[in-house]
């Protein structure tokens, strides 16, 4: 939705080297209205034009696509992509209708670009995940490739939205990660409830001044379902608000 950072500008490196010199790739900016709630922050969205234009020059991007909304949608649209099972969870339990609006313009840019690879972040777990279920369900002809979460030197996931924080938030947000690293650390010494888990990282977050939990969650990396005892490929996601700013993050657990 750019507001490009390092994170992006790692997923249009990706890009490249998976398409090669003769291959295209292609950037598209779009802040898409029909995900945002009633009360989100919409018309606050960073919107920096001019910069977002010179990281793809610089980063040897072959087509900008930056559409309009009146591009993108008719005034009586009615037709609605919508994922029925894994957006009932995470960000789409606190965000009715966000997926919605998600899977629906991606929708209408793989139609309109026709790409053979698409490279979407890790960041956004739940986010991929359905993606990867839309292309799979139906049948677009586009392979999902996911690329690794890109984070600032003290830990915290790169983010259009860190524009947000004020200097006081932005030195505590990094304790997100620190979070998730000691839930990961209790996971391999042995711990599989899940329970004792969130507990860690409860506790971590309830000691920043400010941070608002929105949710934190052990789920099934593939089927999103809440698990109780970890058994299969597992991932541990947040969202928690630092004043106006809402940050997710995630962290990948292995079966044993």
């Amino acid at each position: 939705m750019g507001a490009l950072h390092k994170g992006h500008i790692s997923l249009i490196k990706r890009a490249r080297k998976i398409a090669g010199r003769q291959g295209t790739v292609a950037v598209s900016i779009f802040v898409n209205p029909t995900q945002f709630g009633p009360k989100e922050d919409l018309s606050k969205y960073p919107r920096p034009v001019s910069e977002d234009n010179a990281i793809c020059r610089d980063s040897d991007v072959d087509l900008l696509f930056r559409p309009t909304p009146e591009d993108m949608y008719f005034e009586d649209r009615s037709i609605w992509v919508n994922e029925e099972v894994l957006s009932k969870t995470l960000c789409g339990a606190s965000r009715p209708g966000h997926f919605r609006g998600v899977c629906s313009v991606v929708a209408k840019f793989f139609n309109i670009l026709q790409p053979d690879i698409a490279i979407f972040g890790e960041k956004d777990w739940q986010q991929l995940t359905i993606i990867r279920r839309m292309v799979r369900d139906l049948n677009f002809p586009v392979e999902i490739c996911g690329a690794p979460i890109v984070r600032e030197k003290d830990g915290l996931a790169m983010s259009s939205r860190n524009r947000y924080l004020t200097p006081t938030e932005r030195q505590a947000a990094p304790a997100l990660y620190q979070a998730l690293l000691e839930a990961l650390s209790l996971y391999r010494s042995g711990e599989v409830k899940t329970s004792r888990l969130t507990s860690r990282i409860k506790k971590i977050i309830g000691g920043i001044p400010g941070a608002r939990v929105d949710y934190i969650q052990v789920v099934e990396s593939e089927s999103l379902k809440s698990v109780s005892i970890i058994q299969k490929p597992a991932t541990i996601a947040l969202a928690v608000f630092f004043g106006k700013a809402r940050l997710i993050d995630n962290i990948q657990l292995s079966a044993k």
